[in-house]
């Protein structure tokens, strides 16, 4: 008996291995891919041996795991869930309603006070990088991060190169956490972030990069790390990580992902 597939057979085929191999790199990101191939290897053994073999009674076993296995998934992957329906809801992930956006709005007028903002902390992190001094600043773009901001000392302050250097002074009360930048505003300092736990980070990193690392994994924001041991300036975005960057190559990476977003 031969198969018969239809160009709707090929469109499911097509479209679940696109859905699978989004959630893979998604869960890659976070360092819970292993759980991903553990759940697809159990899945294929269910189906194997209940619908191929069919194994009356290892196979009641498995149908009696899978019958309860979506509430098991939500509950192991619901900081994933929650990232991926975040990632389709942005509006950064319709093309089309952006080039609108851009189209009928005068974005030129905001351009020179962007560009300030960025060159106020570029110049922060230059000047912080060369006397060794730690800080993590995380800029938003479209998640707001208010459940984050409210953990951290509330500033609503202009931003400014030597507020920033002041803020992560050693001997500041602010210095440890992380500051938010969001809506061309400094909005609060010693702010705490989620901690990563993806296995690949090398060990020689310290909170700092893993906090980073932790909120770009939970979010579009960009986080910013100035290394107090190294001085080394490093960006993450989307749960990866760029180390020792020149301050030219950071201004350049944050005109490019900040140009379309109203921060």
């Amino acid at each position: 008996m031969g198969f018969n597939i239809g160009i709707k057979d090929i469109v499911d085929i097509v479209l679940t291995a696109i859905l699978l191999f989004s959630a893979y790199k998604l869960l890659k990101r976070s360092g819970a891919a292993n759980v991903f191939m553990g759940v697809m290897a159990f899945i294929i053994a269910w189906f194997l041996v209940s619908q191929v073999f069919k194994m009356e009674l290892l196979g009641g076993i498995f149908d009696g795991v899978i019958s309860v296995g979506a509430f098991a998934l939500i509950v192991l992957f619901q900081t994933e869930i929650k990232r991926f329906f975040n990632r389709i809801g942005s509006h950064r992930s319709w093309g089309v309603l952006n080039f609108i956006k851009r189209y009928l709005t005068n974005s030129d007028v905001d351009e020179p006070k962007t560009d300030y903002d960025l060159i106020q902390i570029v110049l922060a992190c230059r000047n912080m990088s060369k006397s060794a001094t730690g800080g993590l600043i995380v800029i938003t773009r479209d998640d707001m991060l208010d459940f984050y901001t409210q953990s951290g000392e509330t500033i609503d302050a202009e931003i400014s190169s030597r507020l920033i250097e002041n803020i992560f002074f050693k001997n500041s009360p602010l210095h440890d956490g992380a500051l938010i930048i969001s809506n061309r505003r400094l909005r609060a300092a010693a702010c705490i972030l989620p901690v990563s736990s993806n296995q690949s980070i090398p060990k020689r990193l310290g909170l700092r990069h893993r906090s980073a690392l932790g909120v770009t994994e939970q979010s579009d924001a960009i986080a910013i790390i100035i290394s107090e041991e190294t001085g080394q300036i490093s960006w993450a975005i989307s749960g990866k990580l760029t180390i020792n960057v020149k301050p030219e190559e950071l201004e350049h990476f944050l005109s490019e992902e900040m140009k379309d977003v109203n921060r």
